[in-house]
């Protein structure tokens, strides 16, 4: 079991200049590695189900559920996100050959969104004073900070997301320093709470 506190938003189209400007710009943080390009396929079930993700990443199953909302947070002028907290668990079964996205796609339920992520990784130093520290790979505590472009049945979209996880992190000591440093200098499309929600809601929205 995988525990994370979320922020996100979509939009449709390719990510704004500004967008893609402050995100590889010269900050804090190196990007890790090359961005990641896969395909990633979800099970869409009607009535939806907002609270519940279900999808094949890269061989296996993952099921993520929504374990809590916690309201809008707000940064400034400009940006206004929901707070949710999810739980995830991953099945990995190398002998499974029916669940492949080559077979699942033939069936309506399911869904391909292909993604071309690239994604920051910060952590907390909190032996000293509360700052960021760029890192270069995943790590036990940290707030991965994400730039997706997506494409849904031949439609470009795209996301922003921050992701903190880690065993007794709260969203006061990860998530929200992360945010509140990073959005310093943000000069994008301004981020409003009616954008702000997962890929499940997303799904219903596009689908």
């Amino acid at each position: 079991m995988f525990t994370t506190w979320e922020m996100r938003w979509f939009y449709p189209g390719i990510p704004p200049a500004t967008v893609e400007d402050w995100f590889f710009g010269d900050r804090s943080g190196e990007l890790l590695a090359t961005p990641d390009e896969r395909e990633d396929v979800y099970l869409y079930t009607t009535p939806v189900c907002e609270y519940l993700g279900i999808k094949l990443r890269q061989g296996k199953l993952e099921v993520k559920w929504r374990n809590a909302e916690l309201g809008v947070i707000q940064f400034g002028q400009n940006w206004q996100a929901k707070l949710e907290k999810w739980v995830k668990w991953i099945c990995d079964d190398p002998t499974a050959t029916n669940m492949t996205p080559a077979n699942v796609l033939n069936n309506g339920a399911w869904i391909s969104v292909k993604k071309s992520r690239s994604q920051r990784m910060y952590k907390i130093n909190i032996d000293t004073e509360i700052q960021l520290l760029p890192i270069q790979q995943p790590m036990d505590q940290a707030c991965a900070v994400e730039l997706t472009k997506l494409n849904i049945n031949g439609n470009n979209w795209w996301t922003v997301a921050f992701e903190a996880f880690g065993e007794d992190v709260s969203t006061t000591d990860m998530l929200l320093p992360a945010a509140e440093l990073i959005f310093k200098n943000y000069q994008g499309v301004d981020l409003q709470p009616q954008n702000s929600f997962a890929y499940p809601k997303w799904l219903s929205l596009v689908v």
